[in-house]
Formats: C-alpha cells, sequence, structure tokens
C-alpha cells in the first residue's frame, strides 16, 4: 500500500462478481509505489445487472485511470472499449482497460500470459506438448491463445456451453498453430491439464476433471486464486504432478499489467 493516500492519488478498480477471492488490489497497490506511482487499486463487487451503469459512472470519474476486469464481465467490457489490442480482439474479451487521452477506454486481455507465465516458472515447456484447458470464457480463450502460441501441438477443450467452446475452436484454428479439437473431462493421455473455470472456490463444486487420471508427468494449472490450492490442485499433487495455482497465475501477469497501466508505449 502506498505510504499517503491523498486526494492526488490516482485511482483503479477491478470490478467483478464475487470479488472478495481477488489477489490484485493488495499487489498492484504495492507495485504502484515501487514504480514510484501514487495510485490504489481497490475491490468492487458489480452484478451483471449493474455493470452497464457500473462503466458509465466510472467513464465520468476524472480520476479513474484503469479498470482491471474479472468473472464475468470480460466480455461485456470488451464491448465497452473504443479501442483494444490486437489480442484481446481476436478473444473478443479484456482484463484490464486503461484511460484514453482522447476518451473512452483501451482494453487487453494477459490473463494467457499469466497462465503461460506460470507453467513456464515451474520448469515445464508447453512446446509440442498435448495439452486440455477445461473453460471457454474470457480467462479460458485467452489461455487457449497463448497455449496455441507457446507451441502446443494439440489443444482440447471442454466448456458445458458447446457452442461457446465451438465458436473458440473454430477461431483457434485459424491461428495457423497448433491443432485445436473437442475435448472431455478426462485429463488421460495429456501433457498439461488446465482449469479456467470457477470449479473448486466452493467446497459443493464438482471437480472439472476427473482427478484420478492425470499422470504423475502431467503439469497441471488452476486460475482459482481462493482457496489457495483448489481441490483439483490438491488431488493432482497427491499424484506426483506439478502444479500452478491462480496466485502463481497473478504472479506471472502483474508485470504486464503495470506496464498496460502506465507505460502505454509498451503496448499496441
Amino acid at each position: 500500500m502506498a505510504s499517503t493516500l491523498t486526494g492526488a492519488t490516482r485511482l483503479y478498480v477491478i470490478v467483478g462478481d464475487p470479488i472478495a477471492q481477488v489477489k490484485a488490489p493488495g499487489g498492484m497497490t504495492a507495485a504502484f509505489a515501487t514504480r514510484g506511482h501514487d495510485g490504489v487499486l481497490v475491490p468492487v463487487q458489480v452484478s451483471v445487472e449493474d455493470l452497464a451503469s457500473f462503466l458509465a459512472i466510472a467513464d465520468r470519474l476524472k480520476n479513474l485511470d484503469g479498470i482491471v476486469v474479472t468473472v464475468p464481465h470480460k466480455f461485456s467490457c470488451y464491448s465497452h472499449c473504443a479501442t483494444t489490442t490486437d489480442r484481446a480482439r481476436f478473444i473478443g474479451a479484456v482484463n484490464i482497460m486503461r484511460r484514453r487521452a482522447e476518451g473512452g477506454w483501451h482494453g487487453e486481455m494477459v490473463d494467457g500470459l499469466g497462465f503461460i507465465g506460470a507453467v513456464r516458472a515451474k520448469g515445464f515447456d508447453p512446446k509440442g506438448k498435448r495439452a486440455l484447458l477445461i473453460g471457454a470464457g474470457g480467462a479460458g480463450s485467452a489461455i487457449a491463445q497463448a497455449l496455441l502460441a507457446a507451441g502446443v501441438r494439440e489443444l482440447a477443450l471442454h466448456d458445458a456451453d458447446t457452442g461457446r467452446r465451438d465458436a473458440l475452436i473454430a477461431r483457434l484454428n485459424n491461428m495457423g498453430a497448433g491443432r485445436a479439437v473437442a475435448g472431455s473431462p478426462d485429463p488421460s493421455g495429456y501433457d498439461l491439464v488446465g482449469n479456467a473455470t470457477p470449479a473448486g472456490m466452493q467446497a459443493r463444486d464438482p471437480l472439472p476433471i476427473d482427478v484420478a487420471k492425470p499422470a504423475p508427468s502431467t503439469f497441471v494449472g488452476c486460475v482459482i486464486t481462493v482457496p489457495a490450492a483448489s481441490p483439483m490442485i490438491d488431488a493432482a499433487r497427491a499424484l506426483g504432478c506439478t502444479t500452478s495455482t491462480g496466485t502463481d497465475m497473478y504472479g506471472a501477469l502483474q508485470g504486464a499489467m503495470l506496464d498496460f497501466l502506465l507505460d502505454p508505449a509498451k503496448k499496441s
């Protein structure tokens, strides 16, 4: 946290529903201070029904410089942006927005960079591997794109919304990278398995995969930050798998978010 908050402190918010699980407010506020920037990131819980009203107010807050976006608002916030990066346009979603000098918002999506960064930080190279990803929402779409860009040979996607899954598979196969196909919750035979859904945040949630089937050599990653280790991650660790958590993912993407908000010259 910045040592002193004043009327000159620049405001950033992270919007989602739920919001209590996010790690960004403390981490980003401390990182602002490290970079010599007088800014603070605060969480705001906004329902789907209230998002349009919130964004209309955000447009008018003259000291609000950026918005970090989490579940379930990544697609809707994309539609509110005046401009976006190529990566965000490919996905049709954003997880971060900065105010443009000429008005409106410029959006980016760095969830995929965070997931890949966390995987590589644990010593796993996705290149040439077969991967299974659960979830084709905003984060899942970004992670799927990043996995293929990182050289994954085959990416199987599973999502309860088969129309959303198939639309994403079609876009991914136009990248000219590895092959994207429909998958299932069965992780047998995959080198990397990722969960990009909220499944595991609540004790009653079903597990996103059949946790008895990963091989000990399978890398298992998850986007969930609370609990710190999701039930899927706990089960994978019990099998001997190397894992990455949502907190690992956040640690890998924080720098990209800071660059986007504070140094626009580094971003398209």
